[in-house]
């Protein structure tokens, strides 16, 4: 027969504390709880999601669905009406796992928005293949578009496309997946 626990060992299992690592290139599941568009943000302003899965390694939960991911707009430029497009970036920095209080600083590759080449009428994304953000979900006006992973983009960012003169947005309940660039350690009690 095994013995079981007493109230006392119970206590001090669920306040012991590990710490397990989040390795680089890992992707945050997220959807946004803040819009952002590049006519209605503006730098620095705070922007909010939340993980849409759990987040394990080597099978174990780390982060649970539901956790806040936290960051700034780091660009919003509207469309002119003679030359130049919109585009918007947002970048998250924080993380803070559900039923915690604890804060971790993460770095992640931007989610850059960008303009079209001349005659596209798509929305589009471009995910360069070393990493960066990748838009999962529908993004666009009146009919949208599909958003998929395609070639190009640029150094750790993803690129939405837009036509000229149109302006960008992502609204909440956007799915985005943000690809960590540096590991996360995160503390589990239990």
């Amino acid at each position: 027969t095994t013995r079981q626990p007493t109230p006392l060992e119970e206590a001090v299992s669920k306040m012991t504390v590990r710490e397990v690592t989040i390795p680089a290139g890992t992707e945050l599941p997220v959807v946004l709880d803040t819009a952002v568009g590049s006519d209605t943000s503006r730098v620095e302003q705070p922007v909010t999601a939340h993980l849409s899965r759990a987040v394990s390694v080597d099978g174990q939960q780390v982060l649970a669905e539901g956790s806040t991911v936290s960051g700034v707009v780091t660009d919003a430029t509207r469309s002119a009406k003679v030359k130049g497009r919109a585009h918007v970036a947002v970048r998250f920095d924080t993380v803070v796992p559900r039923g915690d209080n604890e804060r971790y600083r993460i770095q992640s590759a931007a989610i850059r928005t960008a303009p079209a080449t001349k005659g596209e009428d798509a929305v589009k994304i471009g995910a360069p293949a070393a990493g960066g953000a990748i838009i999962g979900g529908i993004i666009g006006g009146g009919d949208g578009a599909a958003i998929g992973a395609a070639a190009g983009g640029g150094a750790g960012t993803a690129v939405v496309l837009s036509t000229r003169g149109e302006e960008i947005h992502l609204p909440a309940g956007t799915a985005l997946r943000v690809r960590l660039t540096e590991p996360l350690t995160v503390r589990i009690r239990g």
